[in-house]
């Protein structure tokens, strides 16, 4: 589980190939996509590519309820968060995680990006002006597998899915969005957007892993896989895995 080195996009983290690398601002190497349309976020980051141990870490815990494994994922996210954090602001910064519906909520027992979000601020420093807020976004409506869907269906999926319960925690101020991987960004750019309209400046993202190019065809998960509680992965195979990162 390594982290993702140089040659990504400066606004999104997707993997680059140089010959479609585009230079935004100065020393800011752009994704087509990114060139072409303006996120609605600053700029995410992510410790990881969403392939082999990482993503069988984040499953352990997104499916077979280990929740130890959380710490070691906030270690991740603690070092995507410092990627950026030279470019957040002065004052105190909120840190949202992305939610879960309520019905899924009740069904895993848990919001396993608040419980990685959790692991992270724990390994700051005290007094940190990073804030973690895990009621700021709700979740409105439960939403169908992403699995699947095209770029555009994932969009339409989640329209109108997120509100903000409460805006006067972001009103006028930076944000920073969480959340375990970033796929396609949909998610998290629908959560940039509902943010942004309530007021929020600017919102940043940082995940553990990310879904990179050239490994996309790798991570792929079949479909149904990820709402069926992972049932091929219990027993044996995430033993090793557990034992490997001390949990």
């Amino acid at each position: 589980m390594h982290a993702i080195g140089d040659g990504v996009c400066a606004i999104c983290g997707e993997r680059l190939f140089s010959p479609y690398a585009v230079a935004g601002a100065p020393g800011e190497p752009r994704c087509g996509l990114c060139r072409r349309v303006e996120p609605p976020f600053a700029r995410a980051a992510a410790y990881g590519s969403y392939e082999s141990g990482l993503r069988e870490l984040i499953h352990l815990l997104k499916y077979g309820g280990v929740r130890p494994a959380a710490n070691v994922l906030g270690r991740m996210l603690a070092e995507a968060i410092a990627t950026l954090e030279p470019e957040f602001p002065a004052d105190s910064l909120v840190v949202i995680p992305v939610p879960l519906h309520r019905t899924k909520l009740r069904q895993r027992g848990f919001n396993q990006a608040e419980l990685i979000a959790r692991a992270a601020m724990k390994i700051r420093p005290r007094g940190d002006r990073l804030r973690l807020c895990g009621g700021v976004l709700e979740r409105k409506r439960d939403t169908v597998s992403q699995i699947g869907l095209t770029s555009h269906q994932r969009r339409e999926n989640l329209r109108g899915a997120f509100g903000v319960s409460q805006p006067e925690l972001v009103k006028g101020r930076e944000v920073l969005v969480v959340d375990d991987v970033y796929t396609t960004g949909a998610t998290v750019s629908e959560c940039a957007r509902v943010l942004r309209r309530a007021g929020a400046t600017k919102v940043w993202v940082a995940t553990v892993a990310r879904t990179l190019k050239i490994s996309a065809q790798h991570a792929e998960i079949g479909p149904g896989r990820e709402d069926s509680q992972m049932d091929g992965r219990s027993g044996a195979e995430p033993v090793p895995l557990a034992k490997a990162v001390g949990i």
